[in-house]
């Protein structure tokens, strides 16, 4: 029995010194990544290991078949333990050397051992490391075969396991089935987007851009200050009071922020011009000048000439204006960058009391441009009318009128002269003071022509009967 504890077999030896510690062990880094991205994980299997196997079936030759010693790859593959465990490793061994042990109790009783014992007991023929590489050959092949999910059970913590590899569906570029070859309707990521590029390209480039002034508003930590607010898409333009109006030349003993606050909320609906001066993409604000693109534009029509030298602007050209402020007395136009006021009397050959019942700001009308200062190229003067514009009316309407007759109209104003009755045609007939007492604007009169007088283009009449106003 002192015999059998102080013998060990060459399988033992080979396990005990080809077993690697598990702290140190650098195929355990290895097995963390996956087996596809590293291909050397695994190596060949050499000649060297073919002849460990030869040896380790050599050993266990005399082993009985029914409870004999399996190779160490099957032990591993029957265990589904991989050989980085070395305490079941020892035992199996040992549970399977026990008919080893008959072995050594015969030699014990005096017989002599056969020739492959001797064999064996003689540990010196196997070079161990012989034994470490089929060990590390055995560790990663059992590995492989025992453990086809990857998981790391010598250490008692499995591995997480691998990725799968999915297939990425690829999105068509263009979400929105177009009808013809291109898409002709926008999706609001497309508006927000070339929205964004306008801002950009007026702020590089100076690119004049236009809007509608919607709104005008007063910082609660700043009430002096005033800005005129656009929508651009999804961005809010701000233009300040001072970069949105031009200064009175008179502010009447007023406060200069109250008289630029006054006007920048009568010019509310306007449609104006502006350059953007900065973005803030993040917030959707967008910082512009109006004084700005309206320079430009004065140089480019009030400045600049055609191919034949001659002005774009000019006395006697008609030209389209919008209307950027309506006050009782007349009205603001911008002609291409120049703000002109157009008094009562030049919107209409009829006899109007209030243009604010005629305009409203952001509508565009006809003007007719009657005389422009360029003698200062920094301020340029200009002076325009509305009726011009058109036919006189009245070279028309006289013709369908004649003295004595009676024609029917409408009351529309009073004052120390007269009544003053619109006829159709839009010419008006000034009546005296009826002895009925005076009627009342917008009340249906029946007028009899008493005179016409067509170099003046006047007509005059008295009111003969008086209708409730309509």
């Amino acid at each position: 029995m002192a015999t059998k504890k102080q013998e060990k077999l060459p399988g033992e030896e080979i396990l005990q010194e080809a077993t690697p510690q598990t702290d140190g062990n650098p195929e355990l880094e290895e097995m963390s990544q996956p087996e596809d991205d590293s291909p050397d994980t695994e190596l060949p299997q050499t000649d060297t290991e073919d002849s460990l196997e030869d040896v380790s079936s050599e050993e266990f030759r005399d082993a009985d078949p029914e409870g004999g010693i399996l190779p160490q790859t099957d032990m591993e593959m029957a265990d589904g333990k991989p050989p980085s465990e070395p305490e079941e490793k020892i035992s199996s061994q040992t549970d399977a050397d026990s008919p080893r042990d008959d072995i050594s109790s015969e030699n014990a009783l005096g017989e002599e051992p056969s020739q492959g014992d001797v064999s064996q007991t003689e540990p010196e023929k196997v070079k161990k490391p012989r034994g470490r590489k089929k060990t590390k050959e055995n560790t990663s092949q059992s590995d492989t075969e025992a453990n086809p999910e990857g998981k790391n059970i010598a250490d008692g913590v499995e591995e997480a396991p691998k990725p799968r590899k999915r297939r990425v569906s690829v999105r068509p570029t263009t979400p929105v089935l177009a009808i013809d070859d291109q898409l002709s309707v926008e999706t609001d990521a497309e508006k927000a987007k070339n929205d964004l590029l306008d801002l950009l390209e007026s702020q590089k480039t100076g690119r004049i851009l236009t809007g509608t002034i919607q709104g005008v508003e007063r910082p609660e930590d700043n009430p002096s200050r005033s800005f005129a607010v656009i929508y651009h898409g999804e961005f809010k333009v701000i233009i300040p009071a001072e970069e949105a109006v031009e200064p009175p030349a008179d502010y009447r003993g007023r406060l200069p922020e109250d008289v630029l606050h006054y006007m920048l909320t009568k010019r509310l609906g306007a449609e104006v011009d502006y350059i953007v001066r900065g973005i803030d993409p993040s917030s959707g604000i967008a910082a512009a000048s109006r004084l700005e693109a309206m320079k430009a534009k004065r140089k480019q029509y009030y400045l600049g000439t055609d191919r034949d030298g001659n002005n774009l602007l000019y006395s006697g050209v008609c030209a389209e204006a919008r209307i950027v402020s309506v006050i009782r007395a007349g009205i603001f136009v911008d002609i291409f960058g120049l703000e002109i006021y157009i008094p009562l009397r030049e919107l209409s050959y009829q006899r109007w009391m209030d243009a604010a019942a005629h305009f409203q700001p952001g509508q565009r009308i006809l003007v007719k441009v009657l005389e422009v200062d360029r003698s200062d190229r920094n301020h340029v003067k200009a002076t325009a009318s509305v009726k011009q514009s058109g036919e006189n009316p009245y070279e028309k309407a006289l013709r369908r009128y004649s003295v004595g007759n009676r024609y029917v109209g409408t009351v529309s104003m009073v004052d120390t002269n007269g009544v003053f009755v619109a006829l159709d045609g839009g010419i008006d007939c000034l009546c005296s003071y009826p002895k009925r007492g005076r009627p009342p604007r917008g009340s249906r009169v029946t007028v009899r022509i008493l005179g016409i007088n067509h170099d003046s283009n006047r007509i005059w009449g008295a009111i003969t009967h008086i209708a409730a106003p309509r």
